[in-house]
């Protein structure tokens, strides 16, 4: 997947899952234009799904979406891209079967999978729309660890992981899982 200098949006690859947003399950081994539009920003694709913004800041997603990964409120695979929720998003991180993102105002949204508490909201619950996690506005950039495990730096500087952390991937000095955000160690 790419976005060209024009702001065109270009996929290749394996599409089992419509990946590559073309409205189809086709594999392309070269890369393919994905509709016509020019106003594409930012790209991030995870093995669960891919997710771009527009330059009005939209977010799109499309391919898996068994356990809610893309955000659309529903667990319906997408060969073409959906908006996801409104306007304003400007940091999203695709994880396998979860989802991270940021909007404008520094708040933070996860949403997708929740095993081990990856989505960061105090439990473990599944979510298939974006859920903001806390009320802080001041989250700059998101990022996932693993398939279980999240990460996000605030403005300040700090970095903050959550889910998963039986091999001490949060970076918390112990293995102990965390349903909800912590400084790292």
């Amino acid at each position: 997947m790419g976005i060209k200098l024009d702001k065109t949006l270009w996929g290749w690859g394996i599409n089992g899952n419509g990946n590559l947003g073309l409205n189809n399950v086709t594999a392309y081994s070269s890369p393919v234009q994905i509709g016509l539009l020019t106003n594409w920003r930012s790209l991030n694709a995870g093995a669960g799904g891919t997710f771009a913004t527009k330059s009005d800041g939209t977010l799109w997603a499309w391919g898996n979406n068994s356990v809610g990964q893309l955000g659309d409120g529903t667990t319906i695979k997408r060969s073409s891209p959906v908006q996801i929720g409104s306007s304003s998003w400007t940091s999203v991180s695709a994880g396998r079967y979860h989802t991270t993102a940021i909007k404008s105002g520094g708040t933070l949204f996860t949403w997708g999978s929740n095993g081990q508490g990856q989505l960061g909201l105090g439990n473990t619950t599944n979510y298939s729309s974006p859920k903001q996690v806390g009320a802080l506005t001041t989250w700059s950039n998101v990022f996932t660890i693993s398939s279980r495990s999240s990460a996000s730096i605030k403005t300040d500087g700090t970095l903050w992981t959550w889910g998963d952390n039986g091999y001490g991937q949060l970076g918390t000095n112990n293995t102990s899982t965390y349903s909800s955000p912590v400084t790292t160690a």
